[in-house]
């Protein structure tokens, strides 16, 4: 269509009354009447200067013109924002449900009121980006000790740009949202569940004083595998012949019956849910499949959240990271190998803390300083009941010039600013080896003699630091990944105590809490709110902008 044509076509639009929005884009001349409204998109713009969300930018990018004044274009734009539920954000905070009426308004009230629709449209888009690449909730208020500043951008603004021209919003959320495989099984896991909540419900099992165990014949058994097909286990549920009479369906098996295949759901269920898998539905098992499907796309929405928290992997960056709530080590190598662990946690009454840091050194066959609160709580009560207690755990009494006292001139009632230190040896709690890193926490990773304690499935049991199960490997690994000259053997066996060997560079660490997370399978894994942090997270998800 040419020039004239165009204006034609315009002007036939014109006089049947048609408003713009209600002419295809395409047919407006490029200079039809863009300069009025230019002039009002500067004017709100200059508004806007010093925000915390990058308008100004956008525009400027755009060489100052309009970007949301056809219809279809804020119809993409909120196809687009929709699909952030799937991000387990809610699309009602970037205006989603208004976008469109507030199009239309915009339309029949002039060049300003166009301009400021404009703006607002942008800011929807951009905070939309901002959440899906850093997050809703600025984590330190949701986690007082957080110990890191949020990130800058780290998308392209100017790719934005060009799928805002292209129409292609989704192209430009997939710019600002994490790229990890674990945030997209997440993401996937999400839709799933939401998928499950539309289904209906199946019946709840009971309280029962014995568990559930294979072979049984219970109608609890039919109830169970209703639960089970329920979240997602197949070929639990034998086919109804009389719901179809005409065609001789066979009955595969009496669903009253603890069978061998209904054990192996059981077990995978159990695995998926932090459990024992001994297919044997307890009490923890039946409280883990009765679980409202509500509360699990809750769990997943808020570990979607500390999901775009995690700064991104770099290639070929070795990184240690402890999953809190999954009591687990992951240590990715420089040669991109992984090597994994279980640990041990703080209790709830003592948590382990979120910490980024860098692990900086080792100590071999360390003495231990017990720290203030260990020592208020737990030691203090035993001393003054025992002072034979100190000389049984190997433990001295130490002032704050690390110079040793007598324990029998110490009043236990008052002892003022005394330490206790525990030598070296096979019964202290840090084992043979210490993995340090500065924190403001006093919080590290360890050896432990209580082996045990490794094979419970719960595991938050420490003071607050980290024990690692095999960490005498995973201090050689460190060594060598590191470059240091040291091998872990010969410094054991050297003699003496408090040896600190530091590692010639330095490795990030990172403590984090995911209730949710996949495992190496790419199954989302459900664990214990341990430290009871996710309704707040959640409360604050909920909340609009």
């Amino acid at each position: 269509m040419n020039e004239k044509q165009t204006l034609r076509h315009w002007a036939i639009g014109a006089a049947l009354g048609l408003t713009l929005s209600q002419m295809p884009f395409g047919t407006l001349p490029a200079y039809a009447d863009s300069a009025p409204l230019q002039q009002a998109l500067a004017q709100h713009l200059s508004a806007e200067r010093g925000g915390r969300l990058p308008v100004e930018e956008f525009y400027r990018l755009r060489s100052e013109k309009p970007a949301w004044q056809s219809e279809s274009a804020v119809e993409g734009l909120v196809a687009a924002l929709e699909t952030l539920e799937n991000d387990g954000l809610n699309p009602a905070d970037y205006r989603a449900d208004r976008l469109v009426g507030e199009f239309q308004r915009s339309q029949r009230d002039g060049d300003s009121a166009q301009a400021a629709f404009d703006i607002q449209a942008t800011q929807a888009l951009l905070l939309a980006l901002d959440h899906l690449e850093r997050g809703k909730v600025n984590p330190r208020d949701v986690e007082p000790n957080w110990d890191v500043a949020r990130p800058e951008r780290g998308y392209s603004l100017l790719r934005v740009v060009h799928a805002v021209d292209d129409n292609d919003l989704e192209r430009a959320f997939a710019l600002a949202r994490p790229s990890s495989s674990e945030y997209q099984q997440l993401r996937d896991a999400l839709s799933h569940y939401r998928q499950i909540a539309t289904l209906g419900s199946a019946p709840y099992l009971g309280a029962r004083e014995e568990s559930l165990r294979p072979g049984d014949v219970d109608d609890d058994v039919a109830i169970l595998r209703q639960r089970l097909t329920l979240w997602g286990e197949p070929g639990l549920l034998p086919a109804d012949s009389s719901a179809y009479p005409m065609i001789g369906v066979q009955v595969a098996g009496d669903r009253r019956t603890f069978d061998a295949e209904l054990e192996r759901a059981v077990k995978r269920f159990q695995r998926r849910h932090q459990l024992t898998d001994d297919g044997i539905v307890g009490e923890k098992t039946r409280l883990a499949i009765n679980a409202p499907v509500a509360s699990r796309v809750d769990q997943l929405r808020v570990n979607l959240e500390r999901a775009r928290w995690i700064t991104p992997l770099q290639a070929n960056e070795p990184r240690v990271w402890v999953d809190i709530a999954g009591f687990k080590l992951h240590y990715i190598r420089p040669n991109g190998q992984q090597w994994n662990a279980r640990v041990v946690v703080g209790s709830p009454r003592r948590e382990t803390p979120i910490i980024h840091s860098s692990i900086s050194h080792l100590t071999v066959n360390p003495s231990w300083t017990i720290p203030p609160t260990i020592m208020r709580e737990d030691v203090l009560p035993r001393v003054r009941q025992n002072t034979d207690y100190l000389s049984q755990h190997n433990m001295q009494v130490i002032n704050m010039s690390g110079a040793q006292l007598d324990p029998a001139e110490v009043d236990w009632q008052r002892p003022g600013s005394v330490m206790l230190r525990q030598v070296a040896g096979g019964g202290n709690p840090l084992g043979r080896v210490v993995v340090r890193f500065p924190n403001n926490d006093m919080i590290y990773l360890h050896d432990t003699p209580a082996q045990g304690l490794f094979q419970r499935d719960q595991r938050a049991l420490s003071s607050g630091c980290v024990r690692v199960e095999g960490v005498r490997e995973f201090a050689q690994l460190l060594l060598q990944d590191s470059g240091s000259r040291y091998q872990l053997s010969s410094l054991l066996n050297s003699g003496g105590s408090d040896r600190n060997v530091n590692l010639p560079q330095r490795i990030p660490v990172a403590l984090h809490y995911l209730t949710a997370w996949p495992n190496a399978e790419g199954e989302v894994e459900f664990r214990s709110d341990i430290y009871h942090r996710d309704a707040s997270l959640l409360a604050a998800l909920q909340r609009s902008v």
